[in-house]
């Protein structure tokens, strides 16, 4: 670059160059690297996923990115540094990498709408977060967990609760086993408990139009499908 600048240019030209910027894997930021790649680009990498990217790197990795990608002074990154060594498992450098570059990124707004995401699955998000989402976040937030489908007509004439579990989808082995976890209090429909042995799941309660998130107990998640 710079000896072009001098043959079109005449006269001196100068260069600033850094060292090449890993991922915690050793390897290169780029669209032609290996493996998990990171877009700035929501339609190729959503808020959510951009957040989780930064919220999981290693602790050294992390350290090194706030120095690179935010602007926070060197005694608040040692601060946090500090703060990270005293309590590794509340992840304060993660939490502040993946805040800031978000925010710097992409928005705010989308920074606590990834916030509401990692809650929803990870935490106590609520049904209204859960169906404020758009159907790239949701099938980003639920992409590790079991997906099962049903059929768009079986939603159409409603399913009861025990048979939409046990029989339409595979969610669980039987209905004696679904009634047991029902009636402990361990069924939840998109993030609301069902409590009522009526219950009839409808097209109603699609989310996007075509999705239902089930909760077996505590941590058991399910994302079903309408085709």
């Amino acid at each position: 670059g710079t000896e072009l600048i001098r043959r079109k240019e005449g006269g001196e030209a100068f260069a600033l160059t850094c060292p090449l910027l890993t991922k915690t894997d050793g390897t290169k930021f780029g669209k032609s690297a290996a493996g998990e790649k990171i877009w700035l680009d929501p339609s190729m990498t959503s808020p959510y996923a951009f957040y989780q990217f930064w919220l999981n790197v290693a602790d050294n990795e992390a350290l090194r990115y706030l120095k690179i990608f935010t602007v926070r002074g060197k005694e608040e990154i040692d601060a946090l540094h500090r703060q990270h060594c005293a309590a590794p498992h509340d992840r304060p450098l993660q939490k502040a990498l993946a805040k800031d570059i978000t925010i710097c990124v992409h928005s705010e707004s989308d920074f606590r709408m990834a916030i509401e995401a990692s809650a929803i699955l990870f935490g106590e998000g609520t049904s209204e977060a859960l169906k404020g989402l758009s159907e790239k976040d949701l099938l980003n937030i639920f992409e590790g967990v079991p997906h099962v489908s049903i059929a768009r007509n079986e939603l159409e004439t409603g399913v009861p609760i025990i048979d939409f579990l046990a029989v339409k989808t595979p969610i669980f082995s039987s209905k004696g086993e679904a009634r047991r976890m029902f009636a402990s209090g361990g069924v939840f429909i998109n993030k609301e408990k069902v409590t009522d042995s009526t219950f009839v799941v409808t097209a109603a309660a699609l989310l996007n139009n075509r999705y239902l998130v089930v909760q077996k107990g505590k941590k058991n998640y399910y994302l079903v499908t309408v085709v």
